[in-house]
């Protein structure tokens, strides 16, 4: 894979356990300007359980023949399961980089030494890069969190520069502690000071809610790229939002259309990616993976569940979404609640 500086659209989703699937990768794409190209994560996967699992079946590694750029985030911290996962993932699945998980602070990740936990042995968190580099022919890159305080950038510095020595290809930094997860404000400093101090692309993430928070993080920070997660889950349109004040070309069949500007038309765009999103639930959890029609339900209702919180009543869309028995019984229901005028809220307390 070309490293993410030679990809030329700014923004991407970020990795998110039980969200980032194949069904929300289309929705996204389908938004996605003209001739944009950028990379495109997995959820987390877990190296000790790749190596045993049916890819092209498995929920977390579905993937659709038109996909391209896939860079799958990999939690482990042992060099047998690293091997064997960056091996099949490159060679059997196409995966065209590799992401290395040092950011995920719950608990059952710490319990096992991986996610941000890493964070806390530098010698060690390098080895997990040479051993994860050592077996991959695409490039190698990590995620992670602030390693406290903007007292702490020099460690953060080190620490990351670190890693490059070790063979990392870039860096996505999430500028919160572990402690905060998503709380607090995140500290885009800490992303400016990276970008000043490494010689690989950085990418900034957090706190990213619109697409004017998008053009602010580039331009504060001097960040290569933008990743944003629930948000962007939310308002996949923020793609076609950002091609525009980039003077890109619309998404293909979308031409002749502007991207939704007020807050009523976002939350009528709301409601059509959402019938997309059920759509490609049904068609690859189902009929591509074979799995049961309540998996695929499951997986609508946690994308309704991350994502209502920008829309004004969406407690009732929840609600309208849990009822339904069926894909049959849950198209009724988001129709109907769509017939009235819906509104987006621009910016919501949870944070990125």
């Amino acid at each position: 894979m070309r490293n993410v500086t030679d990809l030329n659209f700014p923004l991407t989703l970020a990795p998110m356990v039980g969200l980032t699937h194949v069904a929300l990768r289309r929705v996204i794409s389908e938004y996605m300007p003209l001739n944009a190209s950028t990379h495109w994560p997995t959820e987390m996967l877990n190296s000790r359980r790749v190596p045993g699992e049916n890819l092209k079946t498995t929920p977390e590694t579905l993937r659709d023949d038109f996909e391209s750029n896939l860079v799958p985030q990999i939690l482990g911290n042992e060099q047998k399961p690293i091997e064997d996962s960056v091996k099949r993932l490159v060679n059997e699945w196409g995966a065209t980089g590799i992401d290395i998980n040092m950011g995920c602070p719950v608990q059952k990740a710490l319990k096992h030494n991986y996610g941000v936990s890493l964070m806390g042995d530098v010698g060690y968190a390098a080895e997990v890069v040479r051993m994860t580099k050592k077996n991959a022919t695409v490039p190698v890159s990590v995620k992670l969190r602030a390693v406290g305080s903007s007292q702490s950038v020099p460690e953060l510095i080190k620490f990351v520069n670190t890693l490059i020595d070790a063979g990392a290809d870039w860096i996505t930094l999430h500028p919160r502690t572990a402690e905060q997860k998503r709380r607090g404000q995140a500290d885009w400093n800490q992303i400016t000071e990276l970008k000043k101090n490494c010689t690989v692309p950085i990418i900034g993430n957090g706190d990213i809610q619109t697409v004017e928070d998008v053009l602010e993080m580039l331009t504060t920070t001097g960040c290569d790229k933008v990743m944003a997660g629930r948000a962007l889950a939310a308002r996949p349109w923020m793609m076609w939002q950002l091609g525009e004040k980039l003077g890109l070309e619309a998404p293909a069949g979308f031409e002749g259309r502007k991207a939704p500007v007020t807050l009523e038309e976002e939350g009528a765009e709301y409601g059509r990616a959402l019938m997309k999103m059920i759509d490609y639930s049904e068609h690859y959890f189902m009929s591509v993976a074979g799995a049961s029609e309540n998996l695929a339900l499951r997986k609508v209702a946690f994308y309704v569940r991350t994502t209502h919180v920008w829309l004004q009543f969406g407690h009732s869309l929840m609600s309208a979404v849990a009822v339904a028995k069926n894909f049959s019984d849950l198209r009724i229901n988001v129709a109907r609640f769509f017939e009235s005028e819906q509104c987006m809220m621009q910016k919501t307390e949870l944070r990125q």
